[in-house]
């Protein structure tokens, strides 16, 4: 005999609470194996595939293409019957594969069996034609027929707040749904939540903010009159902080308000460092990036100047300084910025690192980055030269204790020999945790990398 079990939206590991349902890789109705990505989705980190611990047929599909969902909440279900079952090894569970890298499915609590419905023929966007099955209309006070849940519209789960209780637990699962209610004066216990089990959803507080009600006040308050004052005056298009963009914005915040920054800069000769990589990709074999140059100068920097490549840890009160040196590097996409990691940067040569600039730079367009490719960085390199911008002020990648930026190279008078001369010249600028180190080390680091630029053979004396 079948049972259908649900899947809910595992835990995509690196803190995240939540994911947008990018597009749907199955329809309901179709058999699906274990381990088959069934979803697409897309975090703050990046876009993932989701597969399904079951095997079985798709019953029902929850969240429209674009819908934000909490983790924990219900992806799909799927009808296990005995075969499936014996197939699977006998094991109803699952096989726990739910990402690879970031561990097994939720525990056996957080997987509720729901007993076999027939798949309703009908109409709700994202279904592909079915309806998740929700429970019967409870009749109100007053004796009418009151909608609950997803089928609740914005005014009629605004007028349910009154029938709110207000003790018990809140189900809300999202910290960004609380804070979005904290922020605007929602009384989250007010609200009759459209996720499954009355789970509260951001559109729902959405919904209240839209239709009038924050703060227990109905949409004829001068509560809502001051937000058609304020949206008034703040006519125009508005773009949501969400998945990458809201991923920068939170993190430079904090850099902001955890680190005591300070910037140093200085200009150099790079007509050596261009001739250098001209000779030697003129000399055959795989051409060099300029990056890539760059790169091995920076790391030769960070092994005579290791406190640049720490962090601080605020609970400990302690400065860990770290052995290896996973290069982060800004790349521009489609999707905004992104910072992809080069693993053990400082045991690759120019050949090596230009190959893996040029691998991360090719996934992070097509948007097929891994959280694992986007975290663990140690320093970054933030070429803006690239933009056609002669210097910046780098905010540090949190939690790094450092940034070097690169200038465009161009050409510009500068007194070489005793002699004026035309020169291909490029600012460097280095914004540093002013907790890890002073200026004289942060200094003598931006130094040693502007003497390898005018003067690569410094590098080779060093090595």
């Amino acid at each position: 005999m079948a049972q259908v079990l649900e899947f809910r939206l595992p835990d995509l590991g690196e803190g995240l609470t939540e994911a947008e349902v990018v597009r749907w890789l199955v329809e309901v109705g179709d058999v699906v194996a274990i381990d088959q990505p069934v979803v697409e989705v897309e975090t703050a980190k990046a876009m993932v595939e989701v597969p399904c611990p079951y095997a079985g047929v798709v019953t029902a599909r929850f969240g429209e293409e674009g819908a934000e969902l909490p983790v924990g909440a219900p992806l799909l279900t799927v009808a296990v019957g005995e075969q499936d079952a014996g197939e699977a090894g006998g094991d109803t569970e699952g096989s726990g594969n739910v990402l690879v890298g970031y561990g097994t499915g939720a525990p056996p609590a957080r997987r509720r069996r729901v007993r076999p419905a027939p798949v309703t023929q009908g109409s709700r966007p994202g279904t592909s034609g079915a309806v998740a099955p929700s429970a019967p209309a409870a009749p109100a006070a007053n004796g009418t027929a009151r909608t609950t849940g997803a089928q609740a519209t914005p005014a009629a789960r605004a007028a349910a707040v009154a029938e709110r209780p207000t003790d018990g637990p809140v189900p809300v699962i999202s910290p960004l749904v609380r804070r979005l209610a904290r922020e605007n004066g929602v009384d989250l216990r007010q609200l009759s939540g459209s996720g499954p089990e009355g789970l509260i959803l951001r559109a729902d507080v959405e919904d209240v903010l839209r239709a009038g009600v924050a703060g227990g006040r109905t949409a004829g308050a001068p509560a809502a009159s001051a937000t058609a004052g304020r949206a008034a005056q703040d006519s125009g298009s508005r773009v949501p902080l969400k998945g990458v963009r809201g991923a920068v914005a939170d993190k430079l915040s904090r850099s902001r308000r955890e680190i005591p920054d300070a910037t140093c800069w200085v200009d150099a000769d790079a007509t050596e460092l261009m001739r250098a990589r001209a000779a030697m990709n003129a000399a055959g074999g795989q051409k060099i990036s300029l990056l890539a140059l760059l790169a091995r100068i920076c790391t030769a920097a960070l092994a005579r100047y290791p406190e640049l490549n720490s962090r601080v840890d605020l609970e400990a009160r302690e400065i860990v300084r770290l052995d290896a040196v996973h290069l982060g590097f800004a790349a521009q996409t489609e999707r905004g910025l992104v910072v992809p990691v080069v693993r053990d940067a400082h045991t690759r040569d120019a050949e090596s690192l230009t190959a893996e600039f040029a691998r991360l730079t090719e996934v992070a367009r097509a948007g097929g980055l891994t959280p694992a490719e986007l975290t663990g960085g140690t320093f970054t390199l933030n070429n803006y030269g690239v933009f056609g911008v002669d210097g910046s002020t780098p905010i540090i990648n949190h939690p790094e204790a450092a940034m070097l930026g690169v200038g465009r190279i161009v050409p510009k008078p500068w007194v070489h020999e005793g002699e004026l001369a035309v020169r291909q010249v490029v600012q460097l600028s280095l914004t540093f945790d002013h907790r890890v180190c002073d200026g004289g080390t942060a200094g003598g680091f931006l130094r040693y990398v502007a003497d390898c630029v005018e003067q690569p053979a410094v590098l080779l004396r060093t090595l």
